[in-house]
């Protein structure tokens, strides 16, 4: 069944925020939301993931480099690599994993 669904749209900014969105055999859609400030603090991806930037503006901390992402922006990273993300201004992003 088709269903239109605002649970991004609705997402509030407080602190730090993780909705699944879809979970298959195949892959998961998760909806992260930070704070400004607040820090995503360091894990990794069970599998290789994307990110996507819907609003927002982040950096993304892996491997020792530092990736500064604004809204629109895509980045890939590989599984089981530690990582971690700090908020500059209230984001929200998506990780397709």
């Amino acid at each position: 069944m088709n269903q239109v669904k605002n649970t991004i749209a609705s997402q509030p900014y407080d602190k730090l925020q993780v909705q699944k969105l879809v979970k298959s055999d195949g892959f998961e859609i998760l909806s992260i939301s930070l704070e400004k400030d607040a820090i995503f603090p360091e894990h990794t991806s069970p599998t290789d993931a994307q990110l996507v930037v819907l609003e927002g503006n982040i950096v993304f901390h892996i491997n020792g480099e530092s990736y500064q992402l604004k809204t629109q922006q895509h980045f890939s990273f590989p599984k089981k690599t530690k990582h971690w993300v700090k908020a500059n201004e209230n984001s929200n992003f998506l990780i397709i994993r």
